[in-house]
């Protein structure tokens, strides 16, 4: 029997066939995957076997099948997994619907079949985000990884100055401090309500030790602006270029500032049971 599709995967399912057209052509959202990817390149193995959490139409799949790595994406959303599996198909990768929060059963299915463990693991744009509870990611991740290999988990910042200041000049002030909540947030796409939770640095850290430890954390859109100045910031890319440069000096210091941050875990030689 099917499990039912959880809220937010709904949303995406209904979103799924123009996802990539409604999107793809923002440039703010061009310039903070072009800081998640190097972060990737650097950090996976050549040719490695590398696992994605939440990939959506296979953008960042693709992207790393296309430069030799081995990609496993998963989604909770049957219509995104058929969007990425066009991608990534004629390229020699995968897809396959499994939602992050079940990460643990379908590490039983996969070793069931024979499946190796990954190089790595990544999650790009705050899929784990609509996920309230990150401890069976972290327990399913923990099985699926080798030791000392990467999770590169995108999520959403906490405390994002451009997006504050986007949402107060839309005159949204109810959307300009929605990070700062506590618990699950109301959210809505394609007319589908669902909820996601900010996680922070700390309940990050406790929901994934012993199996991993947090070796850094990385600003992606510090100074580029987040999706919701779109499109009128495509509509000025010098000044995006401009943005996306000071980034690449902020991205460390002022992480926390972010529109998303990137935790970088490693997977520690503490055992996990299956």
């Amino acid at each position: 029997m099917m499990t039912p599709l959880r809220p937010a995967a709904i949303a995406f399912d209904a979103i799924a066939p123009i996802f990539d057209s409604r999107f793809g052509a923002w440039l703010s959202v061009a310039a903070q995957r072009r800081a998640v990817r190097a972060a990737l390149i650097r950090e996976f193995p050549a040719a490695g076997r590398i696992l994605e959490l939440g990939g959506g139409t296979g953008e960042d799949a693709s992207f790393l099948a296309e430069r030799g790595y081995d990609v496993l994406l998963t989604d909770p959303s049957p219509a995104m997994v058929e969007v990425a599996s066009t991608k990534l198909e004629p390229l020699g990768a995968r897809a396959e619907v499994a939602a992050a929060e079940d990460m643990e059963l379908f590490a039983k299915r996969y070793f069931a079949v024979g499946g190796d463990r990954f190089d790595g693991a990544f999650s790009n744009f705050a899929p784990l985000n609509c996920v309230a509870d990150l401890s069976p990611v972290a327990r399913g991740l923990a099985r699926l990884l080798k030791s000392g290999a990467p999770a590169m988990l995108v999520l959403f910042g906490t405390l994002c100055p451009g997006e504050m200041v986007t949402e107060m000049l839309r005159r949204r002030p109810y959307l300009a401090l929605r990070r700062l909540m506590r618990g699950e947030a109301p959210a809505r796409l394609a007319k589908r309500e669902f909820h996601v939770v900010y996680h922070r640095r700390q309940a990050m850290m406790h929901a994934f030790a012993p199996w991993f430890v947090l070796e850094r954390r990385v600003g992606i859109g510090v100074a580029v602006p987040p999706s919701a100045a779109e499109p009128w910031i495509s509509q000025h890319p010098h000044l995006l270029r401009v943005m996306e440069a000071l980034d690449r000096g902020l991205t460390g210091p002022l992480a926390m500032l972010g529109d998303h941050v990137l935790y970088q875990f490693r997977r520690t030689g503490v055992s996990s049971t299956m």
